[in-house]
């Protein structure tokens, strides 16, 4: 039982992390790239739907993507994502291709950059702390019921912690890798 929440914890830290990162990715640098476009629902026969299921993406220069539906009928409701979305950018179309050119990242826009990188590192945290604190109210409810004895539960606590500082510590090293790539371009 004591396994069980522990590794059950770690499960869910680990999905955290993952998550992290994908907000990560999502954060343009120097060069843009399709996965800057993961989080952008468009809204497709009534129904948001990703942009990555509704179009192709290519990358033919550091600063442009170019975006090809599938179905011309989804081109205005994904210009309308894009656009709306925090990108940024104002997409262009000729019918067939969406031209979504990107700005030179300037000093101040590289800031806000970081300042939206130090926030969702902060909600990854927040996140796995939640995840310890269920962890261990579960804990304590095992030596309240008798399930366990007190120095089992005391040492998976200890244990939870470690898993818990060593996941904390892994987004902050996502967090400095983010800053460095935004600053050093």
């Amino acid at each position: 039982m004591i396994d069980e929440t522990l590794l059950e914890a770690e499960e869910k830290m680990d999905k955290a992390l993952g998550v992290a990162k994908e907000d990560f990715s999502a954060i343009r640098t120097g060069r843009v790239t399709p996965s800057m476009f993961n989080k952008i629902n468009a809204e497709y026969y009534g129904t948001p739907t990703p942009i990555q299921q509704l179009a192709s993406f290519t990358v033919p220069e550091a600063r442009m993507v170019l975006i090809q539906p599938f179905d011309r009928g989804s081109v205005v409701a994904i210009i309308k994502a894009v656009r709306e979305s925090d990108l940024g950018v104002n997409p262009t179309d000729d019918g067939a291709v969406i031209r979504v050119v990107f700005p030179e990242l300037s000093e101040e826009r590289r800031k806000e950059y970081i300042k939206v990188a130090r926030t969702k590192a902060e909600h990854a945290k927040v996140s796995i702390r939640n995840i310890r604190r269920s962890a261990k109210e579960t804990l304590d409810k095992m030596i309240k019921d008798g399930d366990a004895g007190e120095d089992e539960i005391r040492r998976a606590e200890k244990e939870l912690d470690d898993v818990t500082q060593k996941h904390v510590a892994k987004v902050d090293e996502l967090l400095k890798h983010k800053e460095a790539e935004l600053l050093d371009i």
